[in-house]
């Protein structure tokens, strides 16, 4: 009798672990918007300087995505575009920013910088 109970809790373990990992990586909004977020479409004012690129771990939905980017568009002369499936950030530039207000602004989302190019 107990085997059976473990069984069928183990089960109903797994198919709600199951919906939630298709759900979660079919964009259903992982962080709680359900998709919803608007991304935002800034552009620079100013002529470019130059380009970083972010690499970011823990970005998995379009939430995630448009939470960054908002963040970064909100600094003065920058404009952020992410790439889910890299895992990138691309931030271009029309007054110089810091590689450490970047990964401020970032890291503060919840997510981690593991690496800034220049582009």
């Amino acid at each position: 009798m107990e085997n059976t109970i473990i069984t069928i809790v183990l089960i109903a373990v797994i198919i709600i672990a199951a919906v939630r990992a298709v759900k979660h990586f079919k964009g259903g909004g992982c962080c709680g918007s359900k998709g919803t977020a608007v991304r935002s479409k800034k552009k620079l004012k100013s002529p470019k300087l130059g380009e970083k690129v972010l690499v970011i771990e823990g970005m998995h939905c379009e939430n995630c995505r448009n939470r960054v980017e908002h963040a970064v568009n909100n600094l003065d002369g920058v404009v952020c575009k992410v790439n889910l499936r890299k895992n990138t950030a691309t931030v271009s530039y029309s007054s110089e920013v810091s590689d450490a207000v970047l990964t401020q602004t970032v890291e503060k989302l919840g997510f981690v910088v593991r690496e800034i190019q220049q582009g």
